[in-house]
């Protein structure tokens, strides 16, 4: 698609969306079921959250193969199909990629771990050390070191996230080539491009210099939880690295051969900055951070912030979201009236995104710890209950849980959300959702952009 800029996306977290096998989790299928819902959105894209092979420790995030669709999501041939439903609707395909690391359940790392001498021996991030004495002060986004001690090849690999996603070493040519490779697969298969999650933390310092420490004034969230210590470090060496800008651009050339578009996840300390650097016609098409979607966003800065991005990044092209899979509901975080709320995010210049359920007006569920499944929020319950709130089933009608799924759902359904239902929603010419379309449709047109 040549004319890429001001569409709307539509986030699809799979897993909460609908269910058609009746085992408590969403499916390919059950995406594909809903076509005619989201082609009257009059939405230009969807964005799926991964569904490749994964133990799922992080949710799919935790890649094992990137070639096969997770069993539990359905099959290659369901995607296929999936892809051909929505592009007959003029709706392009977009899906979740994750490049800088991999489950420790994918064959390279087994591979890599086993050795210092095999071929994937420099596949990830190896460092010699002593057990309990870690190569520098890095830490995880998701708690502690973000280096673990590996006893079988008697080292340290980094883990910038779970010590079960350990990163690859980007620094090694056979690795960038074979993640390439895996873009291409999927190109090949059929996909209009890609979401490329944390795609700044592709590389890494060569050297391991520690990471000073902040300024204890200066500490923001950077879309997690204010107590994390992870917000205590200046981010100076394990991510942001000036060899990504290259990397970016190899990307770039080979979406550009097949008109296949790219949007790239930043999480940094300026992240505004990066997206000018990350984002232009050389490298990606656009990105968005989190400065829409953490605690302390203030929303009445939209407009401000919007414009001084422009002004400060000519050439450069964002993705503007309030939402999504990672973040606390927007219709939580402010005291708006959701109508208002998604009036100024469908009136900004710059692409947009819209999360499952925003169109709804949904806002965040309270999960008790029982019921929680995010590792992220079991580590630092309950300061940050992590990010299970807006991921809970999508509610389609009055029926059993929401009519997402006939069996009990991955995570409760909530009863609250009855009210505001597609069901219900659908013939009221008043609903969010109607005044989402109707505000989608002019922004189509040229009215509100």
């Amino acid at each position: 698609m040549n004319n890429w800029k001001n569409k709307v996306i539509y986030q699809i977290y799979p897993r909460s969306f609908q269910d058609t096998s009746g085992n408590g989790i969403g499916d390919l299928n059950g995406i594909s079921s809903k076509v005619n819902y989201i082609s009257d959105l009059g939405v230009d894209y969807i964005w799926i959250s991964p569904f490749f092979e994964s133990p799922q420790k992080d949710f799919g995030y935790d890649v094992s193969n990137y070639r096969k669709v997770d069993k539990i999501f359905g099959s290659n041939d369901d995607f296929k199909r999936l892809i051909d439903i929505f592009h007959k609707r003029d709706i392009g395909v977009i899906t979740d990629l994750v490049l800088s690391h991999t489950s420790d359940e994918h064959e390279w790392f087994k591979e890599s771990r086993s050795s210092k001498t095999n071929k994937y021996s420099d596949w990830y991030v190896w460092q010699d050390g002593i057990p309990g004495s870690a190569p520098n002060n890095w830490l995880s986004v998701f708690g502690g070191s973000s280096w673990e001690w590996d006893k079988t090849r008697e080292q340290y690999y980094l883990h910038n996230f779970l010590d079960s996603q350990p990163d690859l070493n980007f620094h090694n040519p056979e690795v960038q080539d074979q993640m390439l490779s895996e873009i291409k697969f999927w190109l090949d298969f059929g996909v209009d491009g890609f979401r490329f999650d944390v795609i700044n933390f592709l590389y890494h310092d060569k050297e391991l210099r520690n990471n000073p420490a902040k300024d204890p004034n200066l500490v923001r969230p950077l879309g997690f939880n204010k107590d994390n210590p992870y917000g205590l470090q200046v981010h100076k060496y394990d991510n942001t690295q000036p060899e990504t800008l290259e990397y970016l651009s190899r990307i770039r050339t080979m979406l550009d051969k097949y008109n296949a578009i790219s949007v790239g996840e930043i999480v940094a300390e300026n992240p505004l900055e990066i997206i000018g650097e990350y984002a232009n016609d050389d490298r990606l098409h656009m990105a968005y951070c989190f400065e829409f979607l953490s605690e302390d966003f203030d929303f009445m800065q939209t407009d401000k912030i919007v414009k001084d991005f422009f002004q400060n990044n000519p050439g450069s092209w964002p993705c503007w979201s309030y939402s999504n899979h990672d973040s606390k509901r927007i219709a939580s975080r402010i005291s708006k009236d959701p109508k208002d709320i998604m009036k100024k995010l469908l009136e900004l210049e710059g692409n947009i995104c819209i999360y499952q359920g925003e169109e709804l007006g949904l806002k965040e569920t309270d999960v008790a710890f029982k019921d929680l499944q995010d590792p992220f929020g079991k580590n630092f319950w309950p300061e940050f209950k992590g990010r299970d709130g807006c991921r809970t089933p999508m509610p389609w009608n009055s029926n059993k849980n929401l009519g997402f799924s006939s069996s009990v759902p991955w995570l409760p359904a909530n009863n609250e959300y009855l009210r505001c239902s597609v069901e219900e929603q659908i013939e009221d010419k008043n609903s969010m959702l109607n005044f989402t379309k109707d505000l989608i449709s002019k922004r189509r047109k040229g009215i509100a952009t």
